[in-house]
């Protein structure tokens, strides 16, 4: 069993401490992190001198145990930087994805034939009274209240038919691109 008084202790605090310090901080280049680690190797053997074998090595296994403590340390940063790197790849990707759809666009196919037939048959299809107020939403950009009044109805029966028209033609166009089912009807 190892015998270790507080004066030897501070003695060997004392001599070692800015030491094993400077030794901490050339592994993990941050001189907070460095003193941490180091106070926390000296009170971990003062918490474990009773369980030491007499020829233990004090500064040695402070050493020691500083440096196990560097190496948790710069692993947990690796293992940090790593996940930064992968979340930031799959940002990049991410980036790099919504770019190319971007410039895959090509509004003329937007607007094509077929996507253009649906809509047609759906508002052939439409009562016409849903047909016309769609029609002056869509066609002649008036608005809710400009219809209301022209076509002496309230606001909601307005609502109610462009509403109507739109779920038509969202169901019909159901295998289509979101964006340009969108675009086609907004």
């Amino acid at each position: 069993m190892y015998q270790l008084d507080l004066k030897s202790f501070n003695q060997i605090f004392e001599k070692y401490f800015q030491r094993f310090v400077f030794f901490a901080n050339s592994y993990v280049k941050d001189i907070r992190v460095a003193e941490d680690l180091t106070m926390e190797a000296f009170m971990l053997f003062w918490e474990n001198k009773e369980t030491l074998h007499t020829g233990t090595n004090p500064p040695a296994y402070i050493l020691t145990i500083i440096k196990n403590k560097s190496i948790s340390y710069l692993r947990h940063k690796q293992t940090h930087l790593d996940l930064t790197e992968k979340l930031a790849d799959h940002y990049n990707w991410k980036l790099n994805l919504q770019i190319a759809t971007l410039e895959a666009c090509n509004p003329d196919e937007i607007f094509s034939a077929e996507i253009q037939e649906i809509v047609s048959k759906v508002l052939a299809d439409l009562p016409d009274r849903t047909k016309h107020i769609f029609n002056l939403s869509r066609n002649e950009n008036l608005s809710h209240k400009e219809i209301s009044e022209k076509l002496n109805i309230s606001t909601k029966g307005v609502e109610f038919h462009i509403t109507k028209a739109l779920k038509l033609l969202r169901v019909a166009l159901k295998d289509y691109n979101p964006v340009m089912i969108f675009l086609l009807i907004l």
